[in-house]
């Protein structure tokens, strides 16, 4: 692991006279946490969000369907790095990553340009009904972010008399599932927060859809690698 780190840092130029930068990285926990880097060479940290101003570092965010969120402030030379699942999407990690580049570098938002990575799209990203209501409890504008999606279902398309009576009148079609499109769900937070949209760039490419050149932790059950979206100043 440490060694592909060295060669994919080399090859991003994050290295000087051909030794990498220090990578800062995460133990990530699904929260709204985000550190400040003061020094390079920190032990890994306890949380889902990294800033710093320190050139010649690198910080980095893994993720297997959850989102990398990455910020630059080129004006103040500022930069952040987040993970963004859906824990960290519903405490509004990158809103607050925002806010802390603002306390910390005076990163004002229109100087802020937002790069949101792969992850799982809305296309396979089905979620339950608490989840909807969590969302629903922290946006005015939850709703546009979900949507129904009739998903096949073998035993039942041939047998249909057996699921006539299989719920009360009222309570839904057992393969009518709900969709969350996480990657909206951030664009809509970084705009909140006064990013110009055309700042902001979300890439549409589905985790769980692409398994063969991408990690999925839902389309693998758990069986995966991670990916690492890394950025840094250079000196």
């Amino acid at each position: 692991m440490e060694r592909n780190r060295r060669q994919f840092l080399v090859a991003i130029d994050a290295a000087g006279k051909g030794k990498p930068w220090p990578l800062v990285a995460l133990r990530q926990v699904h929260s709204d946490l985000i550190h400040v880097v003061r020094v390079a060479g920190q032990d890994p940290l306890a949380g889902d969000g990294l800033i710093t101003n320190l050139p010649g570092i690198a910080l980095g965010v893994q993720t297997a369907d959850c989102l990398p969120v990455l910020l630059v402030d080129k004006k103040n030379k500022a930069i952040g790095a987040f993970h963004a699942g859906w824990r960290g999407t519903v405490k509004r990690i990158v809103e607050k990553g925002v806010g802390a580049m603002r306390h910390e570098y005076g990163s004002l938002p229109e100087d802020i340009h937002a790069v949101i990575g792969p992850g799982i799209q809305k296309c396979c990203y089905g979620v339950g009904e608490e989840l909807q209501s969590e969302f629903r409890s922290q946006f005015a504008y939850a709703d546009e972010l979900f949507h129904e999606v009739q998903e096949s279902d073998p035993v039942r398309e041939k047998y249909p008399m057996l699921f006539l009576n299989a719920r009360a009148p009222g309570h839904g079609d057992l393969c009518i599932k709900i969709h969350l499109d996480l990657r909206e769900a951030n664009r809509r937070q970084l705009l909140a927060v006064g990013i110009p949209e055309k700042q902001i760039t979300a890439l549409e490419g589905c985790t769980a859809c692409n398994t063969r050149r991408l990690f999925s932790h839902r389309a693998e059950n758990g069986k995966t690698g991670r990916m690492m979206a890394v950025l840094g100043i250079k000196p």
